[in-house]
């Protein structure tokens, strides 16, 4: 933030004081406005004199004037931000920035205490992994924010997409390939995470016909409790709700004198580098971030430039299984 030595604003009506030339000169060069006729002398004095003085553009008012502040306020439930999601939002932060927009993530904690970003910032556009409650979004509508996605109408929406879908059905049917009709579900503990949790396991069953749903844990003795249970149960295939499920259960396994993939076949979910350095490395399913990071991204410019949006429309997901040693090369 810039200043004067009293510590306050410097504003655009200092510049134009200290050179002697009007407040509308000043807002023309520095707000680069096209079709004035100011002379490139005049502008040079300006841009000189406000980087003198410590000028900084006051983006909220910037935005006010402008009726939009070219940011999209992303808002996450309180997951933990693990490999894929980040490949997400990587790319969804990329594409906004080619069109001239800014991403801000900001995560709801279900007690937090602190004032919801979007009454510090005044987004051009609030969207968010799931849907918000009336209460947001009067809070939303009382900062002066018009455009939010999803709402409560759209609950399912996102979960109904492919970036949650394509990949259970694909490890079912990865193993079913190899022989395995007895399969298992290995589920994370994250409390978190159970929303996404349960959905995986829904589709790996409705995929599979029937399946053992087991939460594991690396940090005690579950996934040894979950292997024993499952090789009982006579069944030979494991899908994990994501690598570090899988590797849970394959160091279980390996530690109780199974062979993998011989005696139990794992496959997990997001290829994370631990699926590849893993002993024995670990199948996994890959999601191609771009289609999901650009259709948020696609989504946000639309209500920004005030373009219909089809609500029906989800994000279509390129998945694909990445074979390793775990369910055999």
């Amino acid at each position: 933030m810039g200043g004067s030595a009293s510590g306050r604003r410097v504003t655009a009506a200092d510049v134009a004081r200290s050179l002697g030339v009007s407040r509308a000169t000043v807002g023309f060069v520095l707000n680069n406005t096209p079709g004035q006729t100011i002379s490139e002398a005049t502008r040079e004095r300006v841009l000189a004199e406000a980087g003198r003085l410590g000028y900084r553009p006051h983006r909220q008012a910037q935005a006010l004037r402008r009726g939009s502040s070219r940011l999209v306020l992303l808002v996450l439930p309180d997951w933990p931000i693990e490999f894929t999601m980040r490949r997400h939002l990587e790319e969804a932060s990329l594409a906004l920035d080619e069109a001239g927009y800014s991403l801000v993530t900001y995560t709801r904690h279900e007690f937090g205490r602190t004032r919801p970003l979007w009454e510090l910032l005044a987004p051009s556009v609030v969207l968010g992994f799931t849907p918000f409650d009336s209460d947001e979004i009067a809070s939303m509508r009382a900062c002066g924010v018009t455009d939010v996605f999803p709402t409560p109408e759209h609950a399912e929406r996102f979960f109904e997409s492919s970036a949650f879908t394509a990949g259970p059905r694909l490890q079912v049917e990865h193993l079913r390939a190899r022989g395995h009709e007895r399969l298992a579900f290995a589920a994370s503990p994250d409390p978190r995470l159970s929303p996404l949790v349960e959905r995986r396991a829904r589709v790996a069953e409705e995929a599979a016909g029937e399946i053992d749903v087991v939460t594991v844990d690396h940090r005690d003795d579950s996934a040894f409790a979950a292997v024993r249970r499952w090789r009982s149960q006579g069944r030979t295939g494991v899908v994990a709700y994501n690598d570090d499920a899988a590797a849970a259960v394959i160091g279980a396994a390996v530690r109780d004198g199974l062979d993998v993939p011989g005696d139990l076949s794992v496959i997990g979910h997001d290829d994370s580098p631990l699926a590849r350095v893993f002993l024995p490395s670990i199948s996994s399913i890959r999601l191609d971030p771009v289609n999901v990071g650009r259709y948020w991204a696609g989504l946000a410019l639309l209500h920004a430039e005030g373009k219909p949006v089809d609500s029906e429309e989800s994000p279509d997901v390129d998945a694909a299984v990445i074979v390793r040693e775990s369910t055999g090369d």
